[in-house]
């Protein structure tokens, strides 16, 4: 079975926050789907985490490099459809195309992110608790 994953879960797996194990149990044997924004976002993720001082150069290419080893199918998503559920929810574009992937391909999404999962409630898509 397929899931939605966002960046979110993806850090918290790869900078070993509380939620880690959570992630990694509701994800083990699922294929992990994710728009093709993924990688750019867990990178401007991890330059916001290295600005407040809580990881080092290292650190962050080595978080960066680990969440690339992770096996995740980058799929394309409709971008103004995506903007479309960004300006009804109030949340950022970033958000909506994982809101949107879960639309377009039928599937549940994991995040970490509270509004994200109210939208997706709204929006009749499953989400992972």
């Amino acid at each position: 079975m397929e899931i939605v994953a966002d960046a979110s879960a993806f850090l918290a797996v790869v900078l070993n926050e509380s939620d880690r194990d959570w992630v990694i149990n509701k994800t083990l044997g699922r294929k992990i789907v994710s728009p093709e924004i993924l990688p750019y976002e867990i990178g401007n993720a991890l330059i916001a985490v290295r600005k407040k001082g809580s990881l080092n150069d290292r650190e962050v290419l080595k978080a960066y490099d680990i969440s690339q080893r992770i096996a995740v199918k980058l799929v394309p998503v409709q971008i103004h459809d995506a903007i479309k559920i960004a300006l009804r929810f109030s949340i950022y574009a970033y958000d909506a195309y994982y809101l949107q992937c879960c639309v377009e391909n039928k599937l549940p999404i994991i995040s970490l992110d509270d509004r994200m999962c109210d939208a997706a409630r709204n929006l009749s898509i499953k989400v992972v608790e």
